[in-house]
């Protein structure tokens, strides 16, 4: 589904990624680890087309999507979600999530200021879409609220939302279930078990070692900006290097 090939990132004089590779499979939830400074949120920035890269190149589905800007690979189906919650705090929660549809749009400024009877049409649609979406991640009753005023667990529900409105065929998230309590997290891993089972693949940037263990399928460790170790949760749990890396050689 997503290949990760040689990716290298170089800041000034400081590399933050050297020569990282790995695959993701397709349906699968994967997740990518590591100490803080890693590089764990480079690499995502790179692969969603926000950072570019010293050197390397991102392959989805075959398609060479290196440097890509957002919005080109939402249309080939590839989102993402943020550390830092990324809402429009004015806007309603339905609203938030409307926006993010945008790529099913077709109608211009000329037709919707004239309300035209497709234009209408085409709203009433986007607003039923973006319904369900919010029912799926289970904040539906406060489709009307103000996005703004949303607790932090709440509001990453609505990003998740707002992602999977596009119909997505792989979702990367970065850091997911940061600031959330241990009922929320436990609610996010049944979400990502529910997007899964859609057939969409998910890729996780996380720190809640619990949550990684739980529900993927294979984990990419990675460490100072190079691949430390990939396999499965109970081979990266044994992996001496890993340990090391987390807790100190001794």
């Amino acid at each position: 589904m997503l290949e990760v090939s040689g990716i290298t990132r170089v800041f000034g004089g400081v590399t933050a990624l050297e020569d990282v590779s790995f695959t993701i499979r397709q349906g699968a939830i994967t997740g990518v680890i590591g100490p803080n400074g890693a590089g764990k949120t480079t690499l995502f920035n790179i692969i969603t087309g926000i950072y570019s890269r010293t050197s390397g190149r991102v392959l989805l589905e075959d398609r060479d999507i290196t440097g890509l800007p957002p919005e080109r690979l939402a249309h080939l189906g590839m989102v993402r979600t943020f550390q830092n919650i990324e809402l429009f705090g004015t806007m309603s929660v339905l609203e938030n999530v409307m926006v993010g549809l945008h790529t099913k749009s077709s109608s211009g400024l000329l037709a919707c200021s004239l309300k035209m009877p497709w234009s209408i049409a085409e709203e009433r649609c986007i607003r039923k879409t973006a319904t369900k979406w919010l029912e799926f991640t289970g904040i539906g009753e406060l489709a009307g609220d103000t996005a703004g005023n949303l607790s932090f667990g709440k509001g990453r529900l609505l990003e998740i939302a707002r992602a999977l409105a596009v119909e997505p065929r792989i979702i990367l998230m970065d850091e997911p279930a940061a600031g959330l309590n241990s009922q929320e997290t436990l609610g996010l891993a049944h979400l990502i078990g529910k997007i899964r089972q859609m057939g969409v693949t998910v890729v996780l940037v996380e720190h809640d070692m619990e949550l990684v263990m739980d529900v993927c399928d294979r984990i990419v460790v990675l460490n100072l900006g190079k691949k430390l170790a990939e396999g499965t949760p109970r081979e990266i749990q044994e992996n001496r290097e890993v340990i090391a890396a987390y807790l100190g050689d001794e």
